[in-house]
């Protein structure tokens, strides 16, 4: 494997651990901790609130040091930190303890998307399928979790879910210092670079209306995105009945439905790098509008089903914002880019996570997926006002720096 490739791999495998460590307490408030320390799964998960504020605002430094210093020293960072702070989180006592852990563990965490996204579309011409493969692995981070959380406490406790991979994640970390000590450095250009073709051609009022969509389907994805990641262990918990009667088979039928899903980036990212990525991004709206809706009283088989169709959608969608910061964006201010985008992204996942306790602990999940299917539609109004025209929503020219 050559030298990119290894790169490559290092910065799949951070950010499937990236998606991986957010969304392990998920799984264990939901099948665990609430009965042990006899607390409401409402009143338990507010407590990831603050874990998830860090993941958005630690994003905007993360961004700043890494185009100023170094993306790889980061990137080694945040490998060492985050699975530091989860075998801390293994140690906790209290949910205040546990709270401090994952506020922790978020600070880390926020490290990846500005300085990994700003690695992967690093000097590439096409950018859509790249960035979808290192998606792929994020979600496969998201659907490890509901898995290999459930399988570790139902054999070895709540506190090994945060333990063992957490020594995985340092472990990891410290070989890519090694890989980084015998690599030459990227080169990241300075702020002053040209920009790429397409923005270089762009008129200022289009500009600034694709940076609006770009933040408003931001947030509203970053909505959805948490608030079905989070809440989809509980879900099966309460909605699959006699198909999921312990933590293992939550877990297997959350891995498989993230899973399942995460793959339909590849094909988003296939047709992104080909076609109108207006034309997409509206079609993937509209379906997960429609099967956010139909998950509204769905149970049993009908509901894994109906989860796996609009989870497609919601992966789908990831990596199109994410491709078109980078077609806008020059190379010496691409990791400060992606740092604001993740700063509104998961400031919104932050508030999903009491939204979902109020609207559960008021009206159940039924609420939860009204108001993501009124978001989902919102989603879809604001990329048809993305101009059809300009070059780089057309089909990737050059997003090199």
């Amino acid at each position: 494997m050559t030298r990119d490739g290894i790169r490559f791999l290092f910065l799949n495998l951070g950010h499937f651990l990236d998606h991986f460590f957010v969304l392990i307490f998920a799984s264990v408030a939901a099948l665990r901790l609430s009965g042990e320390w006899d607390m409401s799964y409402a009143q338990l998960i507010p407590y990831a609130t603050p874990g998830f504020v860090a993941f958005g605002i630690c994003a905007i430094p993360a961004g700043w040091l890494a185009d100023r210093w170094s993306r790889e020293g980061m990137l080694s960072i945040f490998f060492v930190g985050v699975g530091t702070c989860a075998m801390l989180s293994a140690m906790a006592e209290t949910p205040l303890q546990i709270g401090v852990g994952l506020t922790l563990i978020g600070v880390f965490a926020a490290i990846y998307h500005p300085v990994g996204l700003a690695m992967v579309v690093h000097n590439r011409e096409k950018t859509g399928l790249p960035v979808a493969v290192n998606g792929v692995f994020g979600n496969l981070g998201v659907a490890s979790a509901a898995l290999c959380t459930g399988f570790l406490i139902d054999h070895y406790g709540w506190r090994s879910a945060f333990a063992v991979p957490g020594a995985i994640a340092v472990a990891i970390g410290l070989a890519y210092v090694v890989f980084t000590y015998r690599t030459p450095r990227l080169r990241v250009d300075a702020g002053h670079a040209a920009a790429p073709a397409p923005l270089a051609a762009t008129g200022r009022r289009t500009l600034l209306r694709v940076f609006v969509v770009i933040f408003l389907t931001t947030a509203l994805g970053g909505l959805i995105f948490q608030s079905t990641t989070f809440a989809l262990p509980k879900i099966f918990d309460e909605r699959l009945g006699t198909l999921a009667g312990t933590a293992t088979l939550v877990g297997w039928y959350a891995f498989w439905v993230f899973a399942s899903a995460a793959f339909a980036q590849l094909l988003v990212g296939y047709l992104i790098d080909r076609f109108s990525l207006r034309t997409v991004f509206a079609g993937i709206a509209l379906l997960q509008a429609i099967f956010l809706g139909v998950m509204l009283n769905s149970h049993g088989a009908a509901a894994l089903i109906v989860a796996i169709a609009f989870m497609l959608m919601v992966f789908g969608q990831i990596p199109i914002n994410d491709v078109l910061v980078g077609r806008v964006t020059r190379s010496g201010w691409r990791a400060r880019a992606y740092a604001l985008r993740s700063l509104v992204t998961f400031s919104v996942m932050a508030s999903a996570v009491p939204m979902i306790a109020w609207l559960h602990a008021g009206w159940g999940f039924n609420a939860l997926f009204a108001v993501l299917t009124a978001a989902a539609l919102c989603i879809f109004v604001a990329v048809l006002a993305l101009p059809a025209g300009a070059a780089f929503i057309q089909r990737t020219q050059s997003s090199a720096a």
